[in-house]
């Protein structure tokens, strides 16, 4: 993992969770994976051991991970469960964007041109 910054407006666990959801959703988390000790993630986060557990714990609940007693924690080998988790982020990206942007006082007819002249404008500067 690398260095997180984590905002002050939302609680660290739920930061850290939503950053390893990320990771499964990417693939850089992998189906049986094996991830570092609570204690290494805690000690590589400068957060409290008992914030990672309950990170974990969640994401646990949820089936995206699954402790082996004594091994430590795994990432499921659920396949449709982690390309589920990915349609999930393709889906709730876009409408916490076009939440911002309506917030911003945008009208949603506008909202696409927006991305589109950004893409266009990015191309370019590639």
């Amino acid at each position: 993992m690398e260095n997180m910054k984590f905002k002050d407006n939302i609680p660290i666990y739920v930061q850290i969770e939503d950053y390893i959801f990320l990771e499964l959703a990417q693939g850089k988390l992998k189906a049986g994976d094996k991830l570092p000790s609570v204690r290494a993630l805690a000690v590589e986060l400068t957060v409290n051991v008992n914030t990672v557990q309950r990170a974990l714990r969640e994401l646990t609940a949820q089936g995206y991970i699954y402790s082996k007693r004594g091994e430590g924690n795994f990432v499921t080998e659920d396949e449709a469960l982690l390309e589920a988790a990915k349609r999930k982020l393709l889906v709730s990206e876009p409408a916490a964007f076009v939440s911002r942007m309506e917030k911003l006082g945008v009208e949603r007819d506008k909202i696409g041109r927006i991305l589109e002249q950004y893409l266009q404008e990015t191309d370019r500067g590639e």
